[in-house]
């Protein structure tokens, strides 16, 4: 655990303008913490990569660590907890990627490294099939997955249902907010917020005083794609936040479903081209969430699961199963067994390499070595 003084040099390496999560991680790891990026000379820090003079006369200044004081005073006094991007209860699919936060302010009691994090997201405008078709899912996986949680936004429409089902349904439910602490935005979901923090958690990467504007929003997307294990959009226009996401997930090599609607329906326009494109696999009801992230297992699998190694992504685990009947595979066939371009199983392929169950041969081909 950080001490306080600790915290506050995290707080304002996140604040200070035009610095962003990717260069704060790389300052951190360059220098040794936080406390050190602070500490070094305007000299040294005009030289590190990235960094120029206007965030380098930043970092030697008091002004952030002294709003960074303020908030943790804030933090305290309102029982909100702050996780740095190196300790371990930050989430774990979250750090994969590379513009994570530094750190999240968080609020509740959810394991955001639960084994099953499913985001829910779509329009504002959400109709009454969409309505219904979001309660169906989310009602269905909870009598399989008791223990899943689902993540989404607190926005009116598709974020609201995917919540208040997963509450009356008795999941845990997280709630990605684009602002800071000190609001709840809508204020008409403010009833639902205090419950989530009951049954699931309020996160942000923005510190307290920060307002609900339009771009914090767009910023946070990037959270609920990369929390969980994928991303399911209900219902949304070709342009949105939906939309965003659903990209956002994809470079993260996350998996993406959508719900299809009628051709010309407007509000199924974004979901209807990412099927199209292949972007997103199709669902039509639980049991497609369940096949596409390979959750369903029968006597069969789960007695080859045995043999299979813990710990892997779904994406991975999609991966090793195509060599239960083969010893090598080239990337190619992988790639086409999959439906999925090679730089989309790229990562996927190294983090199998590195941790010893496949093995790379020459002309990219792969061997099982377990």
């Amino acid at each position: 655990m950080k001490t306080d003084k600790e915290l506050i040099c995290n707080i304002a390496l996140g604040m200070v303008p035009a610095v962003g999560d990717i260069n704060a991680k790389k300052l951190i790891n360059h220098l040794g913490s936080a406390e050190a990026v602070f500490n070094e000379p305007y000299r040294n820090l005009i030289l590190i990569p990235g960094i120029g003079k206007t965030i380098a006369t930043h970092l030697c200044s008091r002004e952030f660590i002294d709003k960074a004081a303020d908030e943790l005073e804030y933090i305290h006094k309102h029982d909100i907890s702050v996780i740095c991007y190196d300790e371990n209860e930050y989430p774990a699919r979250l750090k994969e990627c590379p513009d994570s936060p530094l750190i999240i302010y968080f609020k509740g009691n959810a394991n955001l490294n639960n084994k099953k994090i499913i985001s829910v997201v779509g329009t504002r405008n959400i109709t009454r099939n969409g309505r219904d078709i979001c309660e169906a899912i989310i009602r269905s996986l909870a009598g399989e997955y008791p223990d899943i949680i689902i993540t989404s936004g607190l926005a009116y429409g598709v974020d609201i249902t995917a919540h208040k089902t997963a509450l009356k349904e008795n999941l845990k439910t997280i709630a990605i907010l684009g602002h800071g602490f000190r609001t709840i935005y809508p204020s008409a979901h403010l009833a639902v917020a205090k419950q989530i923090i009951e049954h699931g958690a309020l996160i942000t990467d923005f510190p307290s005083f920060e307002a609900p504007e339009r771009n914090n929003f767009l910023k946070r997307n990037r959270i609920i794609a990369g929390i969980s294990d994928a991303t399911l959009i209900i219902e949304s226009g070709r342009k949105g936040g939906a939309m965003v996401t659903a990209d956002i997930a994809l470079s993260y090599n996350r998996e993406v479903m959508a719900v299809p609607g009628r051709p010309g329906d407007r509000l199924s326009e974004g979901c209807n081209l990412l099927i199209k494109s292949n972007r997103a696999a199709l669902v039509e009801s639980a049991d497609d969430v369940i096949y596409n992230l390979n959750w369903l297992k029968t006597k069969t699998q789960e007695k080859q699961n045995k043999l299979f190694p813990e710990n892997l992504s779904p994406l991975e685990e999609k991966i090793f199963a195509l060599f239960n009947d083969h010893e090598e595979l080239a990337s190619d066939h992988i790639s086409n067994s999959l439906g999925k371009p090679l730089h989309q199983l790229s990562s996927a392929l190294l983090k199998l390499e590195f941790s010893g169950h496949i093995t790379s041969m020459p002309g990219n081909v792969y061997r099982k070595k377990i």
